[in-house]
């Protein structure tokens, strides 16, 4: 079985750059792609610092649950805390879609609701996704859309916000 999923990493606590680094380093050779650094404004209210995001698309032998656990194991190194819901924090790593043998995993599990839920929503996932993989499509409720797409329909203003930063050194 190999699968290929998207991931989202963010941070905005201490040396985000490193952080960033720590995930990318921690896919080895599982790594396929990875975006620019894009600094976006924080998500869900709470007042904090602007956000250094990253997209990577990673393939390997994993199951989705499998690319979860990467992404928490990727966090708790980061000494990540969960006190605030969409607060700030040292490092974020979601996953984003996951396609198992060319089919792309839909999910209501709790732990893991593929594709993630909102990220159709969300500026600082898709345009660094769009940068790495100009022929990204998401599945969402209404079906597959290109990732373009999605972002073409988000408020300009949004999308404006995630400003590319430059490359992760």
């Amino acid at each position: 079985m190999t699968s290929r999923a998207v991931l989202s990493a963010g941070s905005n606590i201490g040396d985000s750059e490193a952080f960033l680094r720590s995930v990318v380093d921690a896919a080895g050779d599982d790594l396929v792609a990875v975006s620019d650094v894009y600094l976006t404004a924080p998500w869900g209210g709470v007042e904090q610092d602007d956000f250094a995001n990253v997209t990577l698309i990673v393939e390997a032998d994993r199951t989705p649950a499998e690319w979860l656990e990467f992404c928490r194991s990727c966090e708790q190194a980061a000494e990540r805390v969960r006190d605030v819901r969409w607060g700030p924090r040292t490092l974020d790593v979601d996953v984003i879609t996951v396609d198992v043998d060319g089919t792309t995993v839909v999910s209501d599990d709790p732990d893991l609701t593929l594709p993630h839920p909102r990220a159709q929503l969300r500026a600082f996932v898709l345009v660094p996704w769009l940068a790495v993989d100009p022929d990204a499509v998401l599945v969402t409720e209404a079906g597959p859309r290109a990732v373009a797409d999605l972002i073409s329909g988000l408020d300009s203003a949004e999308a404006a916000g995630v400003r590319r930063a430059g490359a992760l050194r």
